[in-house]
């Protein structure tokens, strides 16, 4: 079955192998946990390995600029400051007033949730990065009932989407992991005195997957995982 889906490479080493070769393309998929656990670098490797590939990329946030993302990447060799320099990369801040303002040429109904997605389509995007579910609550009322209605539409669309979602219990799962076709989340806890970070493919439509959460490990490349290696054998 997996085998018959088109797959976007994550950019992520180890990821890739653990997706069956990446995420379902034209897909949405969400990626939550808590702060500091490696969300918004793997967001940035995805990024990276659509724009070294010349795909139409695009990196929507309210939590950093351009500027503070490039340099909180820094760190790292992985290529995301060219990346944000490319042609094919358009940087979204949602902060910005005038950065708000370009999104009225893609109509005036709906708000974010219609705008965003018509964005994406507007510019053919082949992949995105949305940072995060939060963004919909400085803008709307209902929060959770425009998200739904957000994340509808951008399953609409032709785009391999990353959605963000900030999250610190795995088992109180929301309405973007029940809409979402695959969930990814990401752990940092304290064991045996020190810190230890895992990811787990909590869905992925279209893909055999286990739910056993694998090491991962923050290098100069990014986000490394290791899909052979259980926390359970890690620690065990």
């Amino acid at each position: 079955m997996s085998s018959r889906l088109s797959r976007a490479s994550t950019g992520s080493p180890g990821m890739d192998e653990l997706l069956s070769g990446g995420l379902p393309r034209d897909r949405l998929h969400v990626v939550s946990g808590p702060p500091g656990s490696g969300k918004t670098t793997f967001a940035a490797q995805f990024i990276t390995a659509g724009a070294r590939r010349g795909e139409e990329c695009v990196y929507v946030t309210m939590h950093e600029t351009r500027t503070e993302l490039t340099q909180d990447m820094a760190a790292f060799d992985f290529g995301f400051e060219k990346a944000m320099r490319a042609s094919n990369t358009h940087f979204l801040d949602l902060t910005d007033e005038s950065a708000r303002q370009t999104l009225t040429q893609y109509g005036s109904a709906g708000g974010l949730r219609n705008r965003v997605p018509a964005m994406l389509e507007g510019l053919d995007a082949d992949r995105a990065v949305i940072d995060s579910t939060m963004l919909l609550e400085h803008f709307v009322d209902d929060p959770d009932a425009e998200l739904t209605e957000f994340i509808t539409r951008l399953k609409d669309t032709d785009t391999t989407i990353i959605l963000i979602s900030e999250m610190t219990d795995p088992t109180a799962y929301s309405n973007e992991h029940y809409l979402a076709h695959g969930v990814l989340f990401f752990h940092n806890f304290l064991e045996g005195g020190g810190m230890t970070r895992a990811v787990q493919l909590i869905k992925m439509r279209g893909t055999a997957i286990d739910c056993d959460m694998r090491s991962i490990e923050f290098t100069d490349g990014g986000i490394q995982v290791y899909p052979d290696r259980t926390l359970e054998e890690t620690y065990g």
